[in-house]
């Protein structure tokens, strides 16, 4: 069984800044993809960011320029820092990994989401 647990979301101001990270455990063998993903109340869950094992990166257009997606593959961790935050980034965010238990099995996981909400 593999766990992701999110932290580091909280209460901001608008132009604020925050770093999430991500830690994965259990039967890992190798995770190949990360990304976060955010649900704001009433509305569908929306890719924010991702990235590959080899470092290659992707963003939604409203968060370009404003947030940066990482990873460290030795510790199987992932952050987000988010800067000059905006009320519109207001969302539980969740982290998301695609980890390989073996070198045949793949499969898909979801942190239990943490709150970012941002003060106008």
């Amino acid at each position: 069984q593999v766990q992701l647990v999110e932290s580091g979301g909280g209460l901001v101001q608008a132009g604020g800044s925050l770093r999430l990270s991500c830690a994965a455990s259990g039967s890992i063998f190798r995770i190949t993809d990360m990304g976060w993903y955010r649900q704001a109340p009433g509305k569908e869950r929306e890719l924010v960011a991702s990235i590959t094992r080899g470092g290659s990166t992707n963003y939604a257009d409203s968060v370009k320029g404003r947030f940066t997606i990482s990873r460290n593959n030795a510790k199987n961790t992932g952050h987000l820092q988010m800067n000059s935050l905006k009320p519109e980034d207001t969302a539980v965010y969740y982290c998301h990994a695609e980890v390989k238990v073996s070198a045949n099995y793949e499969y898909d996981y979801w942190g239990q989401g943490t709150q970012v909400t941002v003060s106008s």
